[in-house]
């Protein structure tokens, strides 16, 4: 797809790499490719800035001074909004939902917290989302533009279109079978599907399975209008709710060993929230000799929420 003709800030470093991982293959069976979105750009980086430099660009282009977005108390989502706003000059608001069951120093405090405050956003905790939609409305003026929670709306799916042909010049000749990532908000996944053929797995971190695919079935539709497209096609999409456990932000004792073979084995670090459920569902219903690519969508500073877990967990 041509997307020339809509607006676009540089936030990431593009292409993002697609890194072979031998060690982990090995450890599974099957050759695991990993996309590594959580390396480069502002803000330490992560897959929302693909969205953002859709919807930035946007909102700058209509004038807007400040943005207005949602989140958990560890949105990434909200951490990125901020540093893109520090990036670009733009006031930012975040409006936080306690919605993980979760307190203590380190996850009101730490992790996405800090950097959201050290990037200059003004942060507002609210116990429900009823009270968040009251506050983003009185935040709100003629300068003012709000993004959805994880930026999934129509024009940010197309950060996703576009990383998908990314991917696809990366790849060039080889075939790969599937690829695996995280669904929360919908946009990555509706991204992909509509910038693939390819079949994904899109483990999910919120919801069942059923939920979770109509949630991307909405957003793939928001962003048809905004291409002109026409309905869109999803039938290669596949949601799994295997590595879902009690719900967002509730890591199981399979999104640990995840965090662990994938640190042990290739360095890399996985969060509890996304990521790291993501790795629980590939290893869970991994095929042998098969070829994936696990797209990873950053999420680490998000890990230090759960510091007491995470200094028991890396001991095992």
């Amino acid at each position: 797809m041509d997307l020339s003709a809509f607006p676009r800030v540089p936030l990431g470093s593009w292409p993002s790499p697609l890194d072979p991982c031998p060690r982990l293959s090995a450890e599974l069976g099957a050759t695991v490719l990993v996309k590594r979105d959580d390396v480069g750009g502002v803000g330490l980086g992560g897959n929302k800035l693909r969205k953002l430099e859709f919807t930035l660009a946007a909102a700058l282009a209509d004038g807007a001074e400040k943005i207005v977005t949602f989140g958990g108390v560890q949105t990434n989502h909200g951490r990125l909004t901020a540093a893109s706003c520090a990036r670009l000059g733009l006031r930012c608001e975040l409006v936080l939902t306690r919605s993980v069951p979760r307190s203590g120093f380190a996850y009101d405090r730490s992790g996405n917290v800090a950097l959201d405050e050290l990037f200059g956003a003004r942060v507002h905790l609210c116990d429900t989302d009823d009270e968040a939609a009251a506050l983003a409305a009185e935040l709100s003026d003629d300068r003012t533009v709000t993004l959805p929670v994880g930026g999934s709306s129509g024009l940010g799916v197309l950060g996703y279109v576009a990383a998908a042909a990314e991917l696809r010049e990366q790849l060039g000749d080889r075939e790969v079978d599937r690829i695996v990532c995280a669904l929360g908000s919908g946009g990555t996944v509706a991204g992909l599907a509509l910038g693939t053929d390819t079949p994904i797995t899109a483990v999910t971190v919120s919801r069942k399975a059923d939920a979770a695919m109509a949630v991307v079935e909405q957003v793939a539709g928001l962003a048809a209008e905004v291409l002109a497209s026409g309905e869109p096609k999803l039938d290669h999409v596949t949601p799994d709710d295997r590595a879902l456990g009690d719900g967002y932000g509730v890591p199981t004792d399979e999104v640990w060993a995840a965090l662990r073979l994938f640190a042990r084995s290739e360095g890399i670090v996985l969060d509890p929230v996304y990521t790291g459920k993501a790795a629980a569902g590939l290893v869970a219903g991994v095929r042998p000799g098969e070829t994936v690519v696990f797209w990873h969508t950053g999420g680490a500073p998000g890990l230090f929420g759960y510091a007491p877990d995470l200094a028991a967990e890396a001991r095992r």
